[in-house]
């Protein structure tokens, strides 16, 4: 069997492997499945990624006072003390684990602001298996950079906006160091956008060939489940620096 075909059916077997919770604690459980029945579950979450329907109900993730429905993703139950609700924002002022939301989630659309420190690097993580180690092991992530002053926003793969090392963010998306930037994130089915300002910044299908390839050519390749959860909770990255996230709302596709 050709390489690439034998990376492509692991991939698309690991689908069948991640369980559908509804929280985001630590699974106990795995159901495996056929290398042909993966790779229709796949096929069939790409090509009906279009044809799906929001509900229209939206709900908030953060009520601009308490950081109730997180957690810390090592500490199901606990908010880091590195995580506060400052000024109406959900801030990371300490050392602690990445927050994630205590509920987990499948197909959505997810908008919030975001502002960050000076040579500031944070992120936005979807679809994070809570049986993963650390959150990049399984979730994909939208940079959140201060691009001018952080070396990641030299390349535009790993600058604001962008699929983290997969795929690369157009210039000029982003606003200066201290402003807030509006995202929104769709992810349904396989088919993923990533909008910074108005501006679409990424769009891509998961498990597709050319995802597959991207995956393989980076340090993702490593991670076994990385990006393949069809459900899981979402992530606000602690990389060390002062980030900000507000007006934090999600609405779940159909």
């Amino acid at each position: 069997m050709p390489v690439f075909r034998q990376t492509a059916v692991r991939w698309a077997t690991a689908l069948l492997l991640i369980a559908s919770n509804s929280s985001c604690t630590p699974a106990t459980a795995r159901r495996g499945g056929s290398d042909q029945q993966a790779i229709q579950a796949a096929a069939a979450g790409t090509q009906s990624a279009r044809a799906t329907t929001p509900d229209g109900s939206w709900q908030s993730l953060f009520d601009g006072r308490t950081i109730v429905g997180w957690h810390g993703f090592s500490t199901p139950g606990v908010i880091p003390a590195g995580w506060q609700a400052v000024d109406g924002a959900i801030t990371r002022v300490g050392d602690g684990d990445d927050l994630v939301t205590d509920k987990v989630f499948g197909n959505f659309e997810l908008t919030l602001e975001w502002r960050i420190a000076a040579k500031g690097n944070s992120g936005i993580l979807y679809r994070i298996d809570p049986a993963a180690t650390v959150t990049y092991e399984s979730g994909p992530e939208m940079q959140v950079l201060d691009d001018d002053g952080h070396p990641d926003g030299k390349l535009r793969v790993t600058a604001a906006g962008s699929a983290f090392a997969l795929y690369p963010a157009p210039l000029g998306a982003v606003k200066k160091v201290g402003e807030w930037n509006a995202i929104r994130l769709v992810v349904n089915g396989a088919h993923v956008e990533h909008w910074l300002n108005g501006v679409k910044t990424v769009e891509y299908e998961l498990w597709s060939p050319d995802w597959l390839q991207r995956v393989q050519a980076s340090k993702f390749k490593q991670w076994r489940n990385y990006g393949l959860a069809k459900r899981g909770c979402i992530g606000l990255q602690n990389h060390g620096d002062l980030v900000a996230f507000r007006s934090i709302r999600i609405r779940e596709l159909l």
